[in-house]
């Protein structure tokens, strides 16, 4: 039948979260098909027949797409719940459709955050293979050394795992400490663990930009909707 589709992509596009997110759903036995449990990946569906529901919510079709730009403020979790009950992304926004963080930014770690219900985009700019790069502001408790430099930007192992070349600019001339830093990678603490493997301390991170997005004159806890133009931009990428 020509207008099956993948299980995972039906409800990526609808809103719930990522592919890899829901792939997990699945997995879990957390997604029904016409009230049978889905626990295989690569399930199709006739979305005109099918009823999908997700935990026992019917996933409706045509759900019109959201996208925000946010800055998240540190101590806030950048996630749709919490099961310590700490104050979300989504308890800040307060819209009544639903919505879902584009990657992650650590609790301790402001700034720019995208949020979308658009799982096939968000599934797009958080895949490796995309390469899509995220820029941070950092301060350090000492001065970064050209040679550490040259090794953060080459790549450097953490873990046992080689991270992606980096970038890093410094907005002052002689001013050491206070560095821009581009990965296009979104390991849990990255940005410290690279730091630190040299004996850098990360006082300060803040992301600002994330595929082209910038954070702009958005004050921390703020957020609005991407422009058109900045939406078309990020299905380009």
């Amino acid at each position: 039948m020509e207008n099956l589709i993948r299980l995972n992509k039906f409800i990526a596009s609808n809103g719930v979260s990522s592919r890899r997110k829901i792939d997990e759903l699945i997995l879990q036995g957390r997604v029904t098909v016409n009230g049978n449990t889905i626990v295989e990946l690569g399930c199709r569906i006739e979305p005109d027949k099918d009823k999908v529901k997700v935990d026992g919510e019917l996933i409706k079709s045509k759900t019109k797409k959201i996208y925000i730009v946010m800055n998240k403020p540190v101590g806030i979790i950048a996630s749709v719940s919490d099961e310590k009950k700490r104050t979300t992304v989504i308890d800040l926004i307060k819209i009544n459709q639903k919505i879902f963080p584009v990657g992650r930014l650590d609790y301790n770690t402001s700034g720019l955050l995208l949020l979308t219900n658009d799982g096939e985009l968000a599934n797009k700019l958080m895949s490796p293979k995309s390469k899509i790069y995220k820029t941070y502001y950092v301060e350090l408790s000492k001065p970064l050394e050209e040679k550490h430099r040259i090794k953060l930007t080459e790549g450097i192992k953490i873990e046992g795992q080689l991270t992606a070349p980096s970038k890093i600019k410094f907005p002052k001339a002689n001013d050491y400490l206070r560095l821009y830093i581009s990965i296009c990678e979104g390991r849990n603490k990255q940005i410290h663990k690279m730091f630190e493997s040299y004996g850098y301390f990360v006082r300060v991170l803040q992301r600002f930009e994330y595929a082209g997005v910038k954070l702009g004159g958005l004050k921390e806890g703020e957020w609005r909707k991407l422009t058109a133009a900045e939406v078309t931009k990020l299905k380009k990428l």
